[in-house]
């Protein structure tokens, strides 16, 4: 078994085991795990039929992480993106007026426009393009959102009348028992003990029970049959209106500008960066999947980094997560059980790990390190990757323009910066 996975995976030559791998799998499976009851509550409310959406995420997040761990052996979790699919619900649907199943056969086409760019040299060309600095501060935005994301989920901070976000309810159990375990995270993350986000979930479960904010074990496995209500559902027929071309324009650009972002960043801290070209084709491809399969578009996780921050270094990590995935079909009444108090402090912390970004910028340049700041500051504040992303693209070519530097911006940067500000007009 050893020589099997060693040979699949390369596992002596990343320097790993089959152990870490599985551990880190599961710790990036529980992390990650949220994402099937709030992406098929976010369709549901375009008029996707809850059950079917159900299956969807579970059916499209095992295989693209398959796909991701057999074709690029890189410890990466592909699952429905959280932003994308309220783009999905509320721009597609309630603000262009299309049908779901029209907007699912306009993912599937932003998905294969995707395939097109990810299978030949223009991914490459688009990856060599975009600056360093901006894709540095692409990771240092994401580490912030990801950390709001742990805020706000463990109830530390919550939306203010005054203010944008405000310091919860400390006296709140819930809010006790995320701070109690973010401290031990923080400890076990500083003492460098094996397996810390596996300990940290189940000593934070623990100490959810003990301020009484557990879920209850309960509930029947579930059935299949509600996946036909959404499987090749996809509507073609609206391929002749200029709505349905907005759609595919508008998704195609989120999905491949924050893919190569998120990517970019994720295989420069697992310092494999060699493995971006398969790591795009699989990203594209379960994209393209997605659509048939009944949901939104899939991108690679921000919650991959409780993986690598775990140990893992090889696509093992990730078809393990798929197998959880696909055994989530029967662990749900388990994964009710766990409290979003024990999830949110491995956010917190994998957010603040990928600050240390940071420091390898170059600010010399005073265009370039403004573009890259409105990044930063704009992805969580405006709560969208992509819309964080669009601004620093914009303002990088321009900014550039009136600077004394002789160094010329390269063509592909003035093409992206356009094709973002027509999106937003577009939106």
């Amino acid at each position: 078994m050893q020589k099997f996975f060693n040979k699949v995976f390369r596992l002596n030559e990343h320097k790993t085991n089959i152990r870490t791998e599985f551990l880190a799998g599961m710790i990036g499976f529980f992390t990650v795990a949220y994402i099937i009851v709030v992406n098929s509550s976010i369709l549901a409310e375009a008029g996707v039929p809850y059950q079917g959406a159900v299956l969807a995420t579970i059916f499209i997040s095992a295989l693209g992480c398959l796909i991701m761990g057999f074709w690029a052996n890189a410890p990466l979790i592909l699952m429905p993106g959280m932003g994308i699919n309220a783009l999905f619900a509320y721009n597609l649907v309630q603000g262009m007026g299309l049908s779901w199943q029209v907007a699912l056969a306009a993912v599937t086409m932003s998905g294969l426009l995707f395939m097109i760019l990810a299978f030949t040299p223009l991914a490459g060309k688009l990856n060599e393009a975009i600056p360093l600095i901006l894709k540095q501060a692409i990771t240092v935005g994401l580490g912030i959102f990801l950390i709001f994301l742990g805020l706000e989920k463990g109830g530390i901070v919550t939306s203010g009348k005054h203010a944008i976000i405000a310091v919860g309810d400390l006296s709140d159990p819930f809010v006790l028992a995320t701070l109690v375990t973010l401290l031990l995270t923080m400890i076990l993350v500083i003492r460098k003990i094996p397996g810390a986000f596996l300990w940290s979930l189940i000593i934070g479960t623990a100490v959810g029970m003990m301020f009484g904010v557990a879920g209850k074990i309960g509930g029947a496995s579930m059935s299949v049959a509600p996946w036909s209500d959404v499987l090749f559902q996809a509507d073609f027929s609206g391929m002749a209106s200029v709505s349905f071309w907005s759609a595919v324009f508008t998704m195609t650009m989120v999905i491949v500008f924050e893919t190569v972002g998120l990517t970019n960043g994720q295989v420069r801290q697992l310092k494999q960066t060699e493995k971006l070209p398969r790591i795009l084709k699989a990203s594209s491809l379960t994209a393209f999947l997605s659509g048939l399969f009944g949901t939104s578009p899939t991108i690679s996780a921000l919650e991959s980094g409780s993986m690598f921050a775990s140990g893992a270094k090889t696509g093992l990590a990730t078809i393990t997560t798929g197998i959880f995935f696909i055994a989530s079909l029967f662990l749900m009444p388990v994964l009710s059980f766990i409290p979003n108090s024990a999830i949110a402090p491995i956010l917190i912390v994998i957010g603040m790990s990928m600050l240390q970004e940071f420091k390898e910028m170059d600010l010399s340049n005073a265009a370039e390190t403004f573009s890259a700041l409105l990044i930063i500051v704009l992805i969580p504040l405006t709560y969208s990757i992509a819309d964080g992303i669009a601004a620093g693209f914009i303002a990088y070519p321009i900014l550039r323009a009136f600077t004394k530097n002789k160094e010329r911006t390269s063509p592909v940067m003035y093409v992206i910066a356009a094709l973002f500000l027509l999106q937003f007009i577009i939106q």
